[in-house]
């Protein structure tokens, strides 16, 4: 896996930018890819979503995906998509440092 520099750190990441290794996240770095997908301040919503994701990603093994965080998390899909417009899934799995979720485009 390709590595590069986000922020001031170095991080290994797949072919379409995703992170590949749990451990070189951290709050800092998801303010970084944060920034660089136009969210420009994370708030006590995002980090909810966040830390649901970094926490069921650790029990389940893959990226939860939209439906998932909405019914397991509690997490209205309204919010998702306000907190991470477009592309939600995408959008919150690159701030989380997790891979993709399965079948999101």
């Amino acid at each position: 896996m390709p590595v590069t520099t986000i922020g001031n750190q170095e991080v290994h990441v797949d072919e379409e930018g995703f992170l590949t290794e749990y451990d070189e996240w951290n709050e800092d770095l998801a303010k970084e890819l944060a920034s660089n997908i136009g969210i420009d301040e994370l708030n006590d919503d995002h980090w909810q979503v966040i830390s649901f994701l970094r926490s069921d990603y650790q029990e389940q093994g893959e990226t939860a995906t939209l439906r998932r965080v909405t019914a397991v998390g509690g997490i209205p899909t309204k919010s998702l998509f306000q907190l991470f417009p477009k592309k939600p899934a995408r959008k919150m799995s690159y701030v989380s440092g997790l891979p993709k979720p399965a079948g999101c485009i």
